[in-house]
């Protein structure tokens, strides 16, 4: 009788890690930038327009213009930008790159030696979203939305 009900526990809780495993998120796919923060935004005193104005101009000059900024990770563990977003090396092609997933964190690697030039910490991984953060300066954060 004991070694029944050992056999169906087992069972069970076999039937829920693969149940919750097949729940695990995962980083490939299509993701759109929406909102990302900078390391300047954090230092600098919002207390006069001069100030604000001078943040704003910065941010029109970045690049983030009206053109979306979409990051695709696919599963042979490279990926490709519409602009540059993550990856910030020089490269043959600017716009591919090689990543490393593991649940905390998001690496770009080299593309001809893979060692890591980038690392991000994954704040929030969800069906729906990823927030990362600049592992060597925390005041840098991108958020993205998934693509249908």
């Amino acid at each position: 009788m004991q070694k029944r009900i050992i056999r169906i526990l087992v069972l069970t809780g076999g039937a829920m890690l693969f149940t919750l495993g097949l729940q695990a998120q995962t980083i490939v796919g299509q993701w759109q930038l929406v909102n990302q923060t900078s390391c300047l935004e954090g230092e600098m005193p919002m207390t006069t327009t001069d100030t604000e104005d001078l943040v704003a101009d910065m941010k029109s000059m970045s690049g983030t213009g009206a053109a979306p900024q979409i990051v695709r990770f696919k599963d042979n563990n490279t990926g490709e930008e519409s602009t540059k977003i993550i990856s910030h090396k020089k490269s043959y092609n600017p716009k591919a790159f090689l990543y490393k997933y593991s649940n905390e964190a998001l690496y770009i690697l080299d593309k001809r030696s893979q060692t890591i030039v980038e690392s991000f910490i994954i704040e929030k991984l969800s069906a729906d979203s990823l927030i990362i953060t600049n592992s060597s300066r925390a005041c840098e954060t991108k958020l993205f939305v998934r693509l249908k």
